[in-house]
């Protein structure tokens, strides 16, 4: 159980960390969009390149129309970003003292129904304003998928915590 701890711990931070720079993209292109700092509109306005900050390197780039950057840009770097806290919220779980918990239910249960129903609204709100593409339905297949696990994943926990209530009445 300790190697499990161990890789729980790390797969933690790798996933706060990439919800920081998910988070992080997400705040700084809002902020080149609304304010024209570390925005570059290039090719007679068809395309932009976000800088990284106080430089002239490109960091981001994309077609430069409003449905691309709602659609295509800052709806996924924001989902993701909120979608490295979830999974990271269900990495902290393997490394608490005790397993079996209410909280770590509750978790498992935002973490599989963000994985349901947000891929699913995402797609049927960018299928209204603009075109779906193949990687749209691969994506939210995938996440129906990782949601699934999940779902096991909160029914185990949820008989755990049954099992530990029943053992902590018998003692």
């Amino acid at each position: 159980m300790t190697s499990v701890r161990i890789l729980a711990r790390i797969l933690f931070y790798l996933s706060r960390v990439l919800c920081l720079l998910y988070f992080g993209m997400a705040l700084f292109s809002l902020i080149a969009f609304t304010s024209g700092w570390g925005l570059n509109v290039v090719d007679e306005g068809r395309h932009f390149q976000v800088y990284l900050p106080f430089s002239q390197t490109p960091m981001l780039l994309g077609d430069y129309n409003l449905t691309y950057i709602i659609f295509y840009f800052m709806m996924p770097l924001t989902l993701y970003g909120l979608f490295f806290l979830l999974l990271g919220n269900v990495f902290r779980i393997f490394f608490q003292p005790r397993l079996f918990t209410s909280n770590a239910i509750r978790h498992l249960q935002v973490f599989y129904l963000g994985n349901f129903i947000v891929p699913l609204l995402v797609m049927l709100s960018t299928a209204l304003f603009a075109t779906l593409d193949e990687m749209h339905i691969v994506l939210t297949a995938l996440h129906f998928v990782v949601g699934i696990f999940a779902y096991f994943l909160a029914a185990i926990f949820r008989q755990g915590v049954q099992l530990q209530n029943e053992q902590d009445l018998y003692i």
